[in-house]
């Protein structure tokens, strides 16, 4: 009976009915990959991820190069300067999505525009701050500039970040990956750029890096402010390629086979055949305990 309904009572494909019974319903779909190389909503998540690791990368390799040719900090010493603002990054990024939330459950701006409100408000001032960074000659104003425009950074988290679950909760993970992949190219390209614009480790060769940055980010705030949006894509739904529905199988016949099959292997040729199964306490081979002896009266 197993190897009978092997084929189609696959894990994850049995649901429950009222009457005990079971059901399987093996069901395959297609991922609709054309529909996400065409879809424009998924390319402004990939174009926003990808301005978003460009500053980060730039930062995460470049940062203490900046402040150790432009102002003559030491190497040793640039730790808890390039850290701080991740730091504050990290304290914003939740307060974005408290904010980003709040918008939504009140109904107070549709899930498209909160995306775009949290994503460009957060890469344009980011973009902006990353200007008076590159063009600043005082290193106490680059250092709290570059704390603030890290720190709005994050405002953009509740942009494009969770954008994926918005237009396609079904393959968010597919385009998470696609749009972290092309993210990542920027960090192999930026440390090139970055490299052969600082040959000579001048501050004007520094602000052209910081003025290619936010160009970088104020395409990316155009790109996602005409394209992006927070309503699920007609894709998102898959499309069927087969389904097969075997039926309705009862939990007792399905045990009863088994067990009946698996006897028919066990015994010998020419064996008697088995009695049928029995279901319930039809009869019983235990025998009734024995009445107590009469008592006799002397």
């Amino acid at each position: 009976m197993l190897g009978r309904w092997s084929r189609c009572l696959s894990p994850g494909s049995w649901c429950s009915t009222q009457d005990g019974a079971l059901c399987s319903t093996s069901t395959k779909f297609n991922t609709p990959w054309r529909r996400f190389f065409t879809s424009m909503p998924v390319y402004a998540i990939i174009v926003a991820n990808f301005c978003r690791s460009w500053t980060f990368y730039l930062l995460l390799i470049s940062q203490p190069a900046y402040f150790e040719e432009v102002f003559g900090f030491e190497i040793s010493k640039v730790g808890l300067v390039s850290a701080l603002p991740h730091l504050v990054m990290t304290i914003i990024v939740p307060i974005g999505g408290q904010i980003a939330d709040f918008l939504r459950s009140r109904r107070i701006m549709s899930t498209t525009n909160v995306r775009k409100l949290m994503n460009c408000g957060g890469f344009g001032m980011e973009a902006t701050l990353l200007l008076v960074v590159g063009y600043s000659h005082s290193k106490g104003v680059a250092i709290s500039f570059l704390v603030l425009a890290v720190g709005f950074s994050g405002f953009a988290i509740s942009g494009f970040n969770v954008n994926h679950l918005d237009i396609a909760p079904r393959y968010a993970s597919i385009l998470m990956g696609i749009s972290n992949g092309v993210g990542t190219l920027s960090g192999m390209v930026c440390p090139i750029i970055v490299g052969a614009m600082t040959k000579h480790k001048t501050r004007e060769e520094w602000q052209y890096v910081f003025l290619i940055a936010s160009l970088v980010h104020y395409g990316g705030v155009i790109f996602y402010g005409v394209f992006a949006s927070g309503e699920k894509q007609p894709w998102a739904e898959p499309e069927e390629m087969s389904e097969e529905k075997c039926g309705f199988v009862g939990h007792d016949q399905l045990a009863g086979s088994d067990e009946s099959e698996m006897e028919d292997e066990d015994e010998p040729p020419g064996a008697p055949p088995a009695p049928p199964p029995s279901y319930g306490a039809t009869h019983s081979t235990v025998q009734p305990p024995r009445p107590p002896p009469p008592v006799r009266d002397y």
